[in-house]
This record gives structure tokens, sequence and C-alpha cells, in this order.
């Protein structure tokens, strides 16, 4: 089976017409405008298809981003990664692109709002901190900030798909590493610590950690939409559609927990949380639960999910296999870079069928899950689009210069994430230079060597510095962490300028540095890493460092020598030596002999 599309799901012709029914049916509800998130209940980074309004609006089929319609102008705001890609996709005539952290949308209204506005908003979509701030921009203004009841998008989006339905499934206790009962105690234990009595959330990744459950509700993350709310003393509840069980399903969770459909959220809150504190984490929890617990007389307490950062320290059996699912897709990997090295040459190769060739490799193990998001797959000017998506309509062939594949898979035992920028025939001096200066922020960050307490906003800067020598950067963050068998995109643990949770062992995170030259090229080198504690003779204080989990070699041909220093080469060299000799016993002989030719050492 396909696990990605190369079908172009922008339609940006659409969007004139679509917002002119929106604004139609603002006038219908006396609203002067509305904001249109990317996000569903549960700010899921993938949305199954019935919550894409801001794609079906605006044809911006990014995964981050808002738009906001008013009535005489409109405008959407993307952050660093989508700024090419937005003017590609959206009607730039009726939505004006913005910069989502340079001028984020509370700034902007605070310049067009005027007094006696009302600006409307989906209560059920918007974070708790998303509705602060946009309260306060309409304070600020003179404006009022409507809860609406029904989404009036949802109202003019005509052939809107209907909700998913995968079935729920238990994920072994052998692979999660930790019973249900086990989980929820430690969570009990550490809610009673903070003088919590219970926490609520909505984020589904949250809830499939907690109780050792996987679904198909969205793509490439297999997540079963639901909620939960666990009391610091006596039975969790987990809010699923009932739909979505199999009888035996339901009768082994029933021991650990009661099962409800979402419709009784509202109910059971009535009768679990008055004058209880509840906690909300108001970066995650939509504004209408806070709404619920207030009602319910609860006394909502903000501050982080206390389930994330459990679920961010992997266990052994977690850390066991996610190295398994490493070396499994090392395998796939290196078949995939030696078939492309013979391939590319005859001059027939696209970005689509190197992703499909990529993509038949890791099914090729024959235990291929789901990729862990659509591949990245880019020849020239489309890799200088860190998020690059391609289509049908912009896929390119593969020619001279730089070729960036960003690709990962979902394995029941582990979720990867690798990107490799590969040389096809002559490079430039230049391209040569900014690729060396990524691989040394790589290898930087790599080496890291860090006390106990220091978070990944404290090691950013390592994999920037060469870059920063020579006045250039990268818009996106360094790392971000990585689930079990979850999204590949996981909080709280990341390397970036805003990541202030302190790194812990057990906590697994990417390291990608990158480069990107608009309209010519593109650089990024990704592994992931594992945080461990390591020894240092003499050492003061606990300290720690990074496992390095992906295995694949890193092309050596586009590497300016000179600019490297013995440290940094003596760590590729060994990298190489690592790669080939646990990858090379397990692959076929003509595989084999071209990893060891790739990973001579250098220098």
């Amino acid at each position: 089976m396909a696990f990605q599309s190369f079908d172009e799901i922008s339609q940006p012709s659409l969007g004139p017409a679509r917002a002119a029914a929106l604004r139609s049916k603002l006038a219908d509800l006396g609203l002067d405008g509305f904001v249109v998130p990317r996000s569903d209940e549960h700010q899921n980074e993938y949305c199954p298809p019935s919550e894409e309004r801001l794609s079906w609006l605006t044809g911006f089929a990014g995964s981050a981003g808002i738009a906001v319609v008013l009535r005489d102008q409109a405008s959407i705001f993307v952050d660093g990664r989508y700024t090419v890609q937005v003017r590609e996709q959206v009607d730039t005539a009726t939505y004006t692109p913005r910069h989502l952290i340079e001028e984020p949308p509370e700034k902007w209204l605070g310049t067009v709002l005027k007094p006696g506005m009302k600006l409307g908003y989906d209560p059920r979509l918007q974070s708790m901190n998303e509705v602060e701030r946009l309260r306060a921009a309409c304070e600020k203004a003179g404006a009022n900030l409507v809860a609406v009841r029904e989404n009036p998008v949802d109202a003019i989006w005509t052939d809107r798909p209907a909700p998913p339905l995968a079935q729920i499934v238990l994920h072994d206790v052998a692979l999660a590493g930790e019973s249900v009962s086990s989980k929820v105690e430690r969570l009990q234990a550490k809610l009673r610590e903070q003088k919590i009595d219970a926490v609520f959330t909505n984020d589904a990744h949250a809830s499939a950690w907690l109780f050792n459950i996987r679904g198909g509700d969205v793509s490439h993350t297999p997540l079963p939409l639901s909620y939960a709310l666990v009391p610091a003393e006596g039975q969790p509840t987990l809010f699923a559609d009932g739909r979505k069980f199999s009888n035996a399903v339901r009768d082994d969770l029933a021991q650990h927990m009661a099962i409800a459909e979402p419709s009784q959220i509202e109910a059971v809150l009535a009768g679990s949380v008055k004058g209880k504190t509840v906690r909300l984490d108001p970066a995650m929890v939509v504004e209408h639960f806070a709404t619920l617990v207030e009602k319910a007389g609860g006394k909502v307490q903000k501050g982080g999910d206390p389930v994330a950062l459990l679920r961010a320290v992997k266990n052994e059996a977690e850390r066991a296999g996610a190295r398994a699912a490493h070396i499994r897709d090392g395998v796939a990997f290196v078949n995939f870079l030696a078939w492309f090295e013979r391939t590319v040459p005859d001059g027939k190769e696209t970005e689509i069928s190197v992703a499909e060739a990529l993509e038949r490799f890791r099914e090729g193990t024959g235990v291929l899950k789901d990729l862990s998001f659509p591949s990245i797959s880019s020849a020239g000017p489309n890799a200088a689009l860190p998020h690059y998506r391609v289509s049908h309509a912009s896929n390119r062939p593969v020619t001279p210069g730089f070729f960036l594949i960003d690709s990962g898979a979902q394995y029941v035992d582990g979720t990867t994430d690798i990107t490799r920028t590969i040389a096809v025939g002559e490079v430039s001096p230049e391209m040569k230079d900014r690729y060396t200066r990524v691989l040394k922020g790589h290898i930087a960050i790599a080496l890291a060597r860090f006390p106990k307490g220091v978070s990944g906003a404290q090691l950013d800067s390592f994999a920037r510095a060469a870059l920063w020598e020579i006045g250039t950067d990268f818009d996106h963050g360094t790392g971000h962490g990585v689930g079990s068998y979850l999204s590949v995109h996981e909080g709280p643990q990341r390397i970036s300028k805003l990541g202030t949770t302190p790194l812990e062992p057990g906590m697994l995170l990417s390291n990608e540095p990158g480069y990107y030259r608009t309209g010519a090229f593109g650089i990024r080198i990704e592994n992931l890493i594992l945080v461990e504690p390591i020894t240092i003779e003499g050492a003061e204080r606990e300290m720690y460092g990074f496992e390095t989990l992906t295995l694949a070699p890193i092309d050596v041909r586009p590497i300016e020598l000179s600019l490297l220093t013995t440290r940094e080469i003596d760590w590729l060299n060994a990298y190489h030596a690592q790669v080939r000799e646990t990858l090379g016993p397990l692959l076929d002989e003509p595989e084999r002999v071209w990893l060891e030719q790739v990973t001579q050492a250098i220098g």
C-alpha cells in the first residue's frame, strides 16, 4: 500500500470564493471577522480531513498557520518554514501572508480592529493561551471577542468529510515497557505531590501513551482521537467514540478506566470536579474545556500537562525498541542510497520516484506501519523549502546539485526521522562551504556534553555557530522531541530557542541543522539522538550527552575538509565505522560493498 499521496491538495483559485462565502456567513451572524486556526480539538499536527478548515478555506497545506478574515481584508500567518510555500498555495490577493512569529495575529489585529467590532472564534479549536492573546488584542482596540456556538466555516463547507472511526488497538506492554496501571499510578502520584485534584487533557498523544492504546484516526501518527480525565485518586476516564472499540479492547481497558463518549465530557466533569483543582495545559487545552471545568464548579489550574514529561522520558523497553527500529530503518535507507547512486545517473528519476523508492525499501522490512510524515523529497530550489511536499504539479527531475530527502517511518517498536543531503554530480564551492558548516553544527550537537538541568535552548546555538560566523542561519529549531510509535514531533523536549525544558536521560530528539538559499538549494543533515548520562573524569556535576541512534552514511563528497577540526573528522569517521559494522552484516553483498566504500575514513 502507498503511505503518501502526491496529488495537489492546494487549490488557491478557490480561496476568493470561499472567503466571500465566509464573509457572507459572518454578516448573518453579526460578526466583523473570524479566526481560522490550523488545528482541531486535540491541537494535532496532523488533522483528519474533516478538520482541515484552514486548508479548505485558503489552500495552505502546511502543518502550522492561522488565518484571520475581516470584512475588508484577510491575512494568513505562517512561520519561517512556510514563508515561500504559503505564497505558492494561497491567493495572495485575498490573503496577505504574514510571519507568525515576527507579526503574530494579535499584533496585526491591534492595528486593524476598530472600537465596537466583533471578532469571532471557535472555542473548541483555540487553546486557552491563544484566546487570552486574542482577547487582549481586542480589548486594547475596544473590540469584542465573541465565541461562536457553531463554526461558520463548517456551515459553508458543504462537502466536509465525516470524522474518522479507526479501530483502537492495544499497544503491547512489552513494547510500551510499562503497564497502564503503573503509568496511571505514577501520574496520580505526581498530581498528589503537586496538590492537583485532577488533570484533563485533550491531547490524544497523552491518552495513547497513558493507556497503551494506538489507532488510525490521523495520517502518519497512530492516534485514536480521544480525551482523558485523571483524578489524583480513583479511576481515570477515557473519552472516545464507542464505535472505535472492539469488545475485547473495551473489556481490557475497562479493567483500568471508565470509558465514555466525548459527548459525555460535560456531564462527567459536572459530576466529579466541583470544588476541585483541575490542571489544564493552557498551550494545549482548548478554551471550551476550560469553560466546562469552571461551569462544573472546578478551579482551573494552568500548568504543563504532567503526562507530557512522563511520556518524554523513554523507558528501557522504549529505548531498546528505538534502537531496533533504527537498525531496521538503517538497512532500508542504505539500500535506498545505494539504489539512488546506481539509478540517478540515468537521468530518469524525479522527486516522486525517489520518494516512492524509499517507501518501497521501507515496506520491504515487512513491518512498516506508516511513514512518520510525508517524505520531503526535494531537488534544486525545492530543497530550499524546509517543509516542501512534492506533488505531481511541483515534481522536479533529479539534476546536478544537492538532493535533500527528509523522511521517517513508523514501526510498532519505534519512530524514525532522518535527513540526508546528497551531492548529484559536481556542486559549487559555496555549496560545499554551507554543507560543511551544517555538518559542523550537526557534529557539535552530537558531541555536546552538558550538566544536568541544561535545556535545549542552551544547546541550540552549538548547531548555528559555524553559520553565524559567515552571517547566516536557519529559521527552524535544531531539534524536536520524538515519540515511541507516536508523533514524530513530540514535546516538551526540543533543541531550539524556545526549548526551556531541561533535558533528561531517555529523551529522544532530532539533530537537524540546515541551510537554505531561496530559489537555489537547501541542506539539512538529521539524525535522532538519545539523551544519556556520561562519565567525565574529575567532573563536579552530573553530566549528560547524546547517543546517536540513526544509522546511515553522511555524504562526504561535498565536505570542504579544511573547515573541519580533527575532533569533527574523528567523530565522522567513528560514526561511519559504527554504521558499517552495524548494518554491513544485514545487507546483501552489493549494498554491503557500496556501504564499505562510502564510509571509508576521511582526513
